[in-house]
């Protein structure tokens, strides 16, 4: 099987465009079915029978594996098994038979305006490192990207006149407009800190770290873990918090799903929709504290 899986991430990388990520994602789901079939002595796809498939979903359940780590497991699966249908390496589709389990959508963690107001707040000081700081979280609250969309943008990505960026990923681009506080973040951050901290002059790289190479996930991770201690939150605050929280204030404050499922680059709005959920929720809490009849 592991020449068929190779096959399959080769044909997810060149034909459908998917992320490095996604890929690790796929690989390491197959690999344990792999291992699984290698145990019984199955070495090839074509061996594989619906029983062995079932047996395989039982295990993961069996084992205590989280439903969304099933779901996935068996997505990767159907993913897999009609790349081989369609390259003839089998004869039928044997993943149609697997069900994901139901999954109950967690509600997602946000902080409160007051909580993020007081996160941006903490760089404060004229190290370049503190203007870039304050430059990043300004930014990631004010768009809502994701922690690798942050970290991968280039200057042309950036439009200062018109207060707005360029997101792009291999499929798709779109453009996420900023407000006054981080166009002012950014500027002071512009206005000669980044030339001063990159080490590769030419660099089209937005931001960089305190070595002068491109900023890195875990680099930022930890720096918005730093701020949020200073800051006083107890909450185990991410990149993410941040994402999540942007969509939560802007639904919270009127914006309508649609722009809001455009702006965080959500294919399905439905993805969107659980924000207005708990928007709901909020408007019940209030409702159920205020109204004297509640």
């Amino acid at each position: 099987m592991e020449k068929e899986i190779t096959t399959f991430i080769t044909y997810l990388h060149n034909v459908k465009g998917t992320s490095k990520n996604t890929e690790m994602s796929y690989k390491r789901d197959l690999d344990k079915v792999r291992h699984f079939m290698a145990e019984r002595g199955i070495h090839e796809v074509s061996a594989v029978s619906s029983q062995d498939l079932g047996d395989y979903v039982k295990y993961l359940e069996d084992n205590k594996f989280a439903a969304a780590t099933v779901s996935r497991n068996i997505a990767s699966l159907k993913a897999f098994y009609h790349y081989m249908l369609q390259v003839g390496c089998v004869a039928e589709d044997l993943s149609e038979q697997l069900k994901a389990p139901k999954i109950e959508k967690k509600v997602p963690e946000i902080m409160s305006p007051e909580e993020v107001i007081r996160l941006l707040e903490q760089p404060t000081g004229d190290t370049p490192k503190e203007i870039r700081d304050k430059a990043m979280l300004e930014l990631l609250y004010a768009t809502g990207i994701r922690v690798t969309e942050l970290i991968t943008l280039r200057i042309s990505d950036v439009n200062m006149q018109l207060g707005f960026i360029l997101c792009r990923d291999r499929t798709k681009e779109r453009i996420i407009p900023f407000g006054a506080a981080a166009r002012n973040a950014l500027a002071r951050y512009l206005d000669g800190t980044r030339d001063a901290m990159l080490e590769n002059k030419a660099s089209d790289v937005l931001f960089a770290n305190c070595s002068g190479q491109p900023m890195s996930r875990q680099g930022f991770w930890k720096l918005i873990k730093y701020y949020a201690k200073k800051a006083g939150i107890k909450a185990d605050i991410t990149p993410h918090t941040l994402r999540h929280s942007f969509a939560a204030h802007l639904v919270e404050n009127g914006a309508d799903l649609r722009s809001v499922q455009e702006m965080l680059g959500h294919s399905d709005i439905s993805t969107t929709q659980i924000y207005a959920n708990m928007n709901h929720s909020h408007i019940r809490e209030v409702y159920a504290k205020a109204h004297p009849r509640g």
